[in-house]
């Protein structure tokens, strides 16, 4: 809690709108007030939590009014816990509602696609392979929590399981709680990385001393049990070393394109698998290469789009920043026997005209960079010969930027749509196409 807000009273207000995160708006004078888990219409009495740039994030203390499209969170631990925002609401309300957000990012820069895609959604439950989860030994609770962290405070939420984790691993937060409980290095042992594969749950646990004999014996005693594997990460994400060595890579299919890809349990890989598969397939029928074309696919992790569009096309190059996952997406390539793929490092934040694959012709470019978008990179398109691009973005609001950007170097603005990733919280993809036409 912010200092100087725990002294500030009560306050009771009706909600006139949500912001882009889902906040509802308080109509009260003085300095604004955003009000979590609130929707429009209700009336609330609210207290005054976390001080940001030109508002003050609040907590609802007792709903006066509720709004008849309210739902009951499915999960018991909402509101206390930060890994959701939105269980309040239904699958479509919260569709509509960030569709609704990324129309008015696109407005700031006076855009409207030509034709708006469906929104792509897939399961509400249970969806999530990707998570950090904390740590703590809490003696106040004489034992330890395991969980997302709390919504106002940094302390780890004490919950007993989660909705949205996939594979059953929202079942295995209780248990992980005996079980470091009942470790030497209970209180040096501050975070665990969930990564849910087709073929295993990986849980790394960041360890700040090595475990015991009798830990080892333990967590190997967990994940026989919970069918699980372990591994250990003492420093950087370098260090990371399996519990036991000698185990099968952790993979994810994509069954239409006939993929199967090994990832490390530290790597980028799509928070949601049902929805990664429909959104690859949606990429590749926007940006329809042809048999004879060379496709450019820019920040190409794994080779998430590139081994698709391989199957697709004449040839891909794949260039992405860190050299693991070059390395791996070569690994994949040769996994899937595919060889019309080559794969690159290059840092696409600072471009350099002198790179080789930069005086090359491509009709066909993927884009699919971090939050931060691509404008560094989109200025060189046009001298690459680049006439369709698909854009996938974890970030609405840096791809409405580079869409006015790609719109200013003579691109049409053929499609676009969201993509609900990630059910329940404010966040949401984005994918879109452009197309040069003519002799510009």
């Amino acid at each position: 809690m912010s200092r100087g807000l725990a002294s500030r009273p009560e306050q009771t207000a009706d909600i006139s709108r949500l912001d882009h995160k889902g906040r509802g708006e308080a109509d009260v004078p003085g300095r604004p007030a955003r009000v979590l888990h609130t929707l429009p219409g209700e009336k609330v009495i609210f207290k005054r939590r976390r001080r940001q740039r030109g508002f003050d994030e609040a907590e609802v203390i007792e709903l006066l009014r509720r709004s008849d499209q309210r739902v009951e969170p499915r999960c018991p631990h909402f509101g206390n816990c930060g890994g959701c925002s939105m269980q309040h609401m239904d699958g479509p309300q919260q569709i509509a509602l960030k569709l609704g957000w990324y129309r008015d990012m696109l407005a700031e820069y006076d855009l409207e696609p030509e034709r708006w895609l469906e929104p792509l959604t897939g399961p509400l439950w249970e969806y999530r392979r990707r998570a950090r989860l904390g740590v703590k030994k809490v003696a106040g609770k004489g034992r330890v929590l395991v969980g997302f962290r709390e919504v106002f405070k940094p302390y780890v939420a004490d919950m007993d399981g989660c909705e949205i984790l996939s594979g059953g691993a929202g079942r295995l937060i209780q248990p992980l709680c005996e079980l470091i409980d009942g470790l030497s290095i209970s209180d040096r042992l501050p975070q665990i990385e969930v990564a849910i594969a087709d073929n295993a749950t990986a849980l790394v646990l960041r360890v700040l001393d090595p475990p015991s004999l009798d830990d080892r014996k333990a967590l190997r005693g967990f994940a026989k049990r919970f069918g699980v594997r372990f591994y250990l990460q003492p420093g950087g994400l370098d260090s990371v070393q399996a519990l036991d060595e000698g185990q099968p890579g952790l993979v994810y299919k994509l069954p239409a394109f006939d993929l199967t890809m090994e990832f490390s349990p530290v790597d980028f890989i799509q928070v949601n698998g049902v929805l990664n598969e429909k959104m690859v397939a949606l990429a590749l029928e926007l940006l329809s290469p042809q048999a004879d074309e060379q496709v450019l696919d820019l920040f190409c992790g794994l080779g998430n789009f590139s081994l698709a569009l391989a199957r697709r096309s004449g040839s891909v190059i794949g260039i992405e920043g860190d050299m693991g996952l070059v390395e791996r997406a070569y690994a994949n390539a040769v996994r899937n026997k595919i060889d019309n793929v080559e794969f690159l490092p290059a840092d696409l934040f600072f471009p350099s005209a002198d790179e080789s694959w930069m005086s090359g012709e491509y009709p066909c470019v993927m884009l699919d960079p971090p939050r931060s978008g691509a404008s560094q990179i989109i200025p060189f398109l046009p001298a690459m010969g680049a006439r369709r691009i698909v854009y996938v973005s974890c970030n609405p609001a840096s791809l409405a930027r580079d869409a006015a950007s790609l719109v200013k170097l003579g691109y049409d603005f053929k499609a676009t749509g969201i993509m609900d990733m990630f059910p329940h919280t404010s966040h949401a993809e984005a994918i879109a196409l452009f197309e040069k036409t003519g002799g510009g």
